[in-house]
């Protein structure tokens, strides 16, 4: 009780006389003080936020505006003001942690007018939902959702670029970070989520969005200063198919109608003072709403031969390769014979307009996979799976197909949203996995439903196909950045790598930027609980020592240790499953030596199988050694990454 006490008096305390007489001021800190929310409710709202000394974020106003006039954040009048602490676990079964510690201090103000708005602080960043308590159904017109920061800070901004229509939402929600000074963004630029800011002193503020049900999704722009404010896609009211894209020609002038009594999405601006944090946080498990499944028996991560990205290239067989019943039983040997729990069958086996329209014996797959213990995966547009999607769920259960990669999503408005949670519910109905590959952000639904085992929303290693500039500097800015938001479908294991200077696209036989071991090193640091071997089985069988190596790497763990690194330059992370550790290293085109210290070991000796650049894989990428040492947790291993490089290892307990 002498802690709640203590607790809303510092809630309740004014935070200064410069602030207007109307305004009530509050404060709610994280659990280890190091955080502080403040809080200025009167004539508007706004809400700051401090690291220490740090200013992270200055005032900034937030509202949301209702069609019938409303303002929810505007000429308020608190009636009630709520502290509460939390200090859970949260049960995380298809993850990168089996359990995560949810621990933080919260304020929930109820204003007059039916609505609330409640803050919580985390020892590793700040977030703010609206809630309203208001009959039938509401139209909102807009959302104000400002981010001012004090200085000109460097930021890492993904910027909408791809446009699938005319339409400036309709995006592929891929691109590389613009490293830029916020003065640098231009004011008719979307910024798609989640983005990093610098706010000096070693320190970084990764602004995302959480718990994103039955509402569109953010993005973020610039007006004046150093500010960035969120700007949401209006409800579609006019589409139309265009290729396989369902695109919008017209939209209303509100973004979303939705159910009155309801908690709009979290806001969430999380805080590092080292950039190795941010490779290890769990901010959207902590924000998203509980699991709506309970048996998670039939859940199953693994891996899986992909066919599209090496264009179903397999040599050295008796049969015409492509999209037919040999080419996929080839995929499905390949797959027994390396423990991969899946094969994936990718564009081209049906209309792209009607999953009945079929030009493959899908069964007959089925049926063969299945006495290989080898599940199948079918690759479907959004656009032809939802048209009815109960129907072509019941049919492809009862085949025994296990799940679906639902592809050219390309929109996040509220329209797209629900039609993804919708899918998700009705698909754990079906005991159907969902990847969500189709250009699609995660926001915390994978907490909400598990099922949906992977997603997109990053420019992977498809783009090796037609050419990207300065992919392995990308690589080493997501594990940071978009990582944060959920898993990513990046899609890793190109067997034909390239340095900088031999690069170049080809489709059918496709390069990957960086080395052997930069591609090896992926299967750790990048989460992924579906996770794809993207080359194809003909080479992947000639190069066995690297194909053994990602085959045995987990695609769920344990325990997560980030051991190191810098945003843009290089990352390390360690992780657990069962007694066994694995650990990944990867670089910019930065040539690069690293310590990498092994206290996360843990007690015992350990037989680490280790892979690493070869002493020419400056010169030739695909240049590799690998070794065999004991080691324990005091030693220190001293490692060189060549250019575009990386580091992979596995340690087995003794």
């Amino acid at each position: 009780m002498k802690f709640k006490a203590l607790l809303l008096l510092c809630l309740t305390l004014p935070l200064g006389a410069v602030l207007a007489q109307s305004a009530k001021t509050y404060q709610v800190k994280s659990p280890d003080g190091k955080i502080s929310i403040n809080i200025s409710a009167g004539a508007t709202v706004s809400w700051s936020v401090k690291h220490e000394d740090t200013e992270v974020i200055t005032p900034s106003s937030i509202s949301i505006t209702l069609d019938d006039g409303q303002v929810l954040g505007s000429n308020t009048v608190v009636k009630k003001a709520v502290p509460v602490s939390n200090n859970s676990v949260i049960n995380t079964p298809v993850y990168k942690k089996t359990s995560v510690q949810d621990n933080y201090n919260q304020l929930t103000l109820n204003f007059k007018g039916d609505y609330g708005l409640v803050f919580r602080a985390y020892n590793d960043g700040a977030a703010y939902r609206f809630v309203t308590q208001k009959k039938g159904m509401i139209t909102i017109v807009n959302e104000e959702a400002n981010f001012n920061f004090k200085d000109d800070n460097k930021a890492f901004l993904p910027f909408v670029s791809d446009y699938r229509n005319k339409d400036k939402f309709t995006t592929s929600f891929e691109g590389h970070y613009d490293q830029i000074n916020l003065s640098a963004v231009k004011k008719d630029t979307l910024a798609f989520l989640p983005i990093l800011v610098d706010v000096g002193s070693a320190k970084k503020a990764v602004i995302m969005e959480a718990d994103l049900q039955d509402y569109p999704g953010m993005y973020l722009t610039t007006s004046e200063g150093h500010n960035l404010h969120g700007v949401f896609a209006k409800y579609p009211t006019e589409e139309a198919v265009l290729r396989i894209n369902y695109v919008v020609n017209k939209r209303a002038n509100y973004i979303a109608k939705t159910d009155g009594t309801r908690s709009f999405p979290w806001r969430v601006v999380v805080i590092s003072t080292e950039d190795k944090q941010l490779a290890d946080n769990d901010m959207m498990q902590k924000l998203a709403a509980p699991s709506q499944i309970t048996d998670y028996s039939w859940i199953k991560p693994g891996k899986v031969a992909w066919d599209w990205w090496n264009d179903w290239n397999v040599t050295h067989v008796d049969f015409k390769a492509g999209i037919n019943v040999p080419t996929y039983k080839y995929y499905t040997d390949f797959a027994a014979a390396n423990k991969l729990e899946y094969i994936i069958i990718d564009e081209g086996w049906s209309d792209d307009y009607d999953l009945n329209k079929t030009k493959l014996d899908v069964q007959q797959i089925v049926d063969y996979a299945k006495q290989k213990n080898v599940g199948v995966i079918l690759w479907s547009t959004w656009y032809a799976f939802s048209k009815d999607t109960e129907a072509v769920m019941e049919k492809f259960e009862k085949m025994g197909i296990k799940g679906f990669k639902v592809d050219f999503i390309d929109r996040d408005d509220q329209k797209m949203v629900s039609s993804l949670y919708d899918i998700a519910k009705k698909a754990a109905a079906h005991h159907l996995l969902i990847d969500y590959h189709g250009m699609y952000k995660p926001s915390g639904m994978q907490r909400t439903w598990p099922n949906i085992i992977n997603c997109e929303g990053v420019k992977g290693l498809e783009n090796m196909k037609w050419g990207t500039d300065n992919q392995p500097g990308y690589d080493v800015s997501i594990p940071f950045i978009r990582m944060m938001s959920g898993s990513m479908d990046y899609t890793p294991g190109g067997m034909r790598n390239a340095t900088k200077e031999a690069f170049r696209p080809v489709n059918s036989n496709p390069m990957t930027q960086g080395t052997r071991c930069h591609q090896l090193a992926m299967y750790t640091v990048f989460e992924a609980p579906l996770q794809m071997l993207s080359d194809n089985p003909s080479i992947y069988q000639r190069e066995q020592e690297s194909t053994n190596f990602i085959a045995a790497i987990p695609t769920t763990f344990d325990a997560t240790v980030s051991l190191d690194g810098k945003v843009g330059d290089f990352v390390s992370i360690a992780r657990k499953k069962g007694t066994t550790w694995y650990a990944g290293a990867m670089t910019n085109w930065n040539a690069r030596d690293l310590t990498i210290d092994l206290s996360f070991l843990g007690d015992g000796t350990y037989k680490a199988t280790v892979f690493e650049d070869g002493i020419n894989a400056g010169r030739d990428a695909t240049d590799y050694s690998t070794k065999t040492i004991n080691v324990t947790a005091k030693d220190k291993l001293s490692i060189k990454m060549a250019s575009g490089g990386g580091w992979a290892a596995r340690f087995e307990r003794q």
